[in-house]
């Protein structure tokens, strides 16, 4: 279920609001992540950390929702972080998406929630 190369793709939401879908960029590099949304100052859609377990938010230029994934894509935990700030790493975790704060409730991404990556 998970081994990416880094690139885009698309993310589907498989909440309550049925299945929606949103641009993904994923970084699976380690170049990739640990680049991430770094001197940026919006993200189109959503970015996919993986493998990941936990993330930063040190010289970001603004808030990002975070969700925890496990090996099952399946939401464990959503937060929502200000820049400089460190996120608890989850045990669980295998995976974390990153995307503009306040978005990912609208997608439907919540706990408990799974979601699919499509590679274009």
């Amino acid at each position: 279920m998970g081994r990416w190369l880094d690139g885009r793709g698309e993310l589907v939401v498989h909440g309550e609001r049925g299945g929606v879908t949103v641009p993904l960029e994923i970084a699976s590099s380690y170049r990739a992540r640990t680049r991430g949304l770094l001197g940026r100052d919006s993200v189109d859609g959503a970015l996919l950390l993986s493998p990941a377990g936990s993330v930063h938010t040190f010289r970001m230029r603004f808030p990002i929702d975070v969700a925890y994934l496990d090996r099952h894509l399946r939401v464990i935990a959503v937060r929502t972080m200000r820049p400089g700030r460190l996120g608890l790493p989850r045990l669980r975790s295998r995976h974390v998406l990153e995307a503009g704060a306040g978005v990912m409730g609208g997608w439907g991404v919540g706990v408990g929630v799974r979601v699919t990556v499509v590679v274009r």
